[in-house]
């Protein structure tokens, strides 16, 4: 039982963590694509590497 004084704090911090780091991506528009995958995946080529 004493384990959990431990664990329930940590969890809540990295929970937190996580959650920022969502934000701050939606915040900055990290998951903005205007071309989109709809549209790549009609595409014949295929590249194995992303876009610099």
């Amino acid at each position: 039982m004493e384990i959990l004084a431990i664990l329930i704090p940590v969890s809540l911090f990295l929970g937190g963590i996580g959650l920022a780091a969502f934000f701050w991506a939606m915040r900055t528009r990290q998951f903005d694509d205007p071309k989109g995958d709809a549209s790549r995946i009609l595409t014949k080529e295929w590249d194995d590497r992303p876009r610099p």
